[in-house]
């Protein structure tokens, strides 16, 4: 389960907002920072929504979908001004786990519960490492398992809209992010596990 591979089929939606940071002059590297700063706002808002109002909530899911889809459009305008690098990939790798610690870390205070945030952190790092260092080891970059980033950002997306509404019941003594949080240390840790054993498999 991945919307990664779902990426090429997205394109003509990318256009116009490709057209649109390409006209003002802002390049794939402004956008990847945008994105950071998006993720920065949403985990803001994820803590507002925990220890203020639960409508917060909605403005961080917002903000995560934001992240995600800005995070798509740096690599499409890259291609479009033809200054795709190793250097940009870099950047945009970095901000991305900056943006997955934020993101959690906002979820985690908001709530305080931070042994939980401590699991899902730790997953979801893993999880990305395992993405990449199968491609520092000769391999193609891992984008499989359970959960990728793009899942990862869709299902927190979501989760954060129906906080808002679930806000105040619970199941087990958790709410609805604390929820997510067992859910992305859980799975991240399984899909972290997953792309470890196809890449040992991949090298035997």
């Amino acid at each position: 389960m991945t919307l990664d591979k779902f990426r090429p089929y997205v394109s003509r939606f990318l256009d116009p907002f490709v057209k649109g940071f390409d006209r003002v002059g802002v390049g794939p590297d402004g956008v990847s920072v945008i994105a950071g700063l998006m993720a920065v706002a949403a985990a803001v808002a994820f803590y507002f929504g925990g220890v203020a109002h639960p409508i917060w909530y909605v403005a961080a899911a917002t903000l995560v979908f934001l992240n995600g889809w800005l995070d798509i459009v740096d690599g499409a305008l890259a291609r479009e001004q033809g200054v795709a690098s190793s250097a940009g990939d870099l950047l945009d790798h970095v901000l991305d786990r900056y943006a997955d610690i934020v993101i959690i870390g906002g979820l985690t205070a908001g709530i305080g519960k931070y042994w939980l945030g401590f699991l899902a952190v730790t997953g979801v790092v893993m999880t990305s490492y395992l993405g990449t260092q199968a491609q520092a080891v000769g391999l193609d970059r891992v984008y499989g398992g359970l959960v990728g980033r793009a899942d990862r950002l869709a299902i927190i997306g979501l989760v954060g809209f129906l906080a808002y509404p679930l806000a105040g019941i619970e199941a087990g003594g958790l709410d609805a992010v604390g929820w997510l949080l067992v859910f992305l240390a859980v799975v991240g840790h399984l899909t972290a596990v997953q792309r470890f054993v196809y890449a040992w498999s991949a090298l035997d």
